[in-house]
């Protein structure tokens, strides 16, 4: 039997696994079991899984595996127990390691969406796109906001933040009708030319454009950007990729040298960050990267103190983080925000942040749970990339070897923690989950 958990980390946590249809499906064709954990937050309500013949519980102790979305209290781990959500620990992450330790000292399994992809490494269940939809729509609303401060009326004023749109397609006719506002009656001077960087191309940043690309958008190159010309009824965007972000060190590189994209994955240190010119030219910046802290930085704070500190204001108004690496790609993300409190503005002068869009600064959306503003559509697609997954899950069997229990290959390889030990591939965490014992 497979329990599905309430969310308790944050009140705006609505989102799910597996919604309603996809139990009713599995139950129906492969003659699996289920039990929902009740939830008052939950955007499918408890007599929704009632209705697809699910029992309702407050109690899961008769579930061997359970599974939910965002990271689990360790005080709620059961011992044996195998466990299935996005425990953000693969990247070594401090705050998890108390949870990651938790489940290794009671015998259980883990098992992490993010880990979950094929034979190429190609990710198959996430929420990214709905990641970047949400993100994208929250920026235009921080926009909005700001040039509102500033006195500046735009069409941008409009849009609201995602989670108050019913769902995506509302969200995108509304967008869409500020799209047709600009091509109908321009937008004020002071925001010409509108210019929007989005930094990488992967899910997120294609959820992002995929918004962005209702208002009347004219693409142009990294390079290009000194030629964007005012154009009242019109928004030029801008994809960054690796190239544009990083070039080899003048100590590493021979005359004539190019950028080799799997060198710069395999040997980040020979690199440095190229980027900061390009920022000078954005209204909008949108960053969807993956970072660790072995790759550079796209924006420090010392190249903000900069660009604020010349005799004339900046174009930059709004820093999308839809990464939200705390002090990462985006050295001002200071701290993660949520949907009903998601910008602060950073001022480079001290350092500090102040919540709202008013002060010295760019505005920063820093939303770490994007996806769950748009939850409806975000369950249901990441329940559909993984139920085909569910039926080897239900039958596996966690006392026998990680390689002979059944579990297939694309769930073998996002077991971060088998029977309390870390697996092969994830090895690397020792050190992390037990300090002292490594220390000794």
């Amino acid at each position: 039997m497979i329990g599905i958990r309430r969310e308790d980390k944050s009140k705006w946590e609505a989102r799910v696994p597996l919604v309603p249809a996809d139990l009713r499906q599995l139950v129906s064709e492969h003659g699996l079991s289920f039990q929902v954990q009740t939830s008052p937050i939950r955007v499918f309500r408890d007599d929704e899984y009632r209705a697809a013949g699910i029992p309702i519980t407050d109690d899961l102790t008769a579930c061997p595996i359970i599974m939910g979305v965002k990271e689990i209290p360790p005080a709620q781990f059961e011992p044996g127990k195998s466990y299935v959500f996005f425990s953000h620990t693969h990247k070594g992450q401090p705050a998890n390691m108390p949870m990651l330790r938790r489940l290794m000292e009671l015998g259980c399994t883990l098992i992490d969406y993010e880990r979950i992809a094929d034979d190429q490494g190609r990710r198959l269940v996430f929420f990214g796109r709905f990641a970047g939809l949400a993100g994208m729509i929250d920026t235009l609303w921080a926009l909005g906001q700001r040039l509102q401060h500033e006195g500046i009326a735009s069409p941008f004023a409009q849009v609201r933040r995602a989670y108050e749109y019913k769902d995506v397609a509302d969200a995108k006719r509304a967008i869409a009708g500020v799209g047709e506002e600009i091509r109908r009656h321009g937008l004020p001077p002071a925001l010409q030319p509108l210019v929007c960087g989005f930094a990488g191309y992967g899910h997120v940043s294609q959820g992002a454009q995929e918004i962005y690309d209702l208002l009347p958008v004219r693409t142009i190159a990294p390079d290009d950007l000194g030629q964007a010309n005012a154009d009242p009824h019109g928004c030029y965007k801008v994809v960054f990729r690796e190239e544009h972000m990083a070039e080899l060190r003048p100590e590493r590189s021979a005359p004539g040298s190019e950028f080799v994209l799997q060198d710069y994955y395999d040997h980040p240190e020979k690199y440095q960050a190229k980027f900061f010119p390009y920022v000078r030219h954005l209204s909008v910046l949108v960053n969807c990267i993956y970072w660790e802290a072995k790759y550079p930085r796209l924006v420090t704070r010392a190249q903000l103190a900069e660009l604020f500190g010349a005799a004339t204001q900046p174009r930059l108004r709004v820093i999308g983080d839809l990464s939200c690496d705390i002090e990462g790609a985006m050295e001002c993300t200071l701290r993660a925000t949520d949907p009903g409190d998601p910008v602060y503005v950073y001022d480079p002068r001290t350092g500090q942040i102040q919540g709202g869009v008013s002060g010295h600064g760019p505005v920063v959306l820093a939303v770490d749970i994007l996806p769950c503003e748009l939850a409806v559509d975000a369950s249901t697609y990441f329940g559909q990339s993984l139920r085909h997954l569910i039926p080897a899950l239900a039958r596996a069997d966690f006392g026998r070897p990680l390689a002979d229990c059944g579990l297939p290959p694309e769930l073998q390889r996002a077991t971060i923690v088998y029977q309390g030990r870390l697996t092969e591939p994830y090895r690397y965490l020792e050190s992390k989950v037990r300090p002292t014992a490594a220390a000794s």
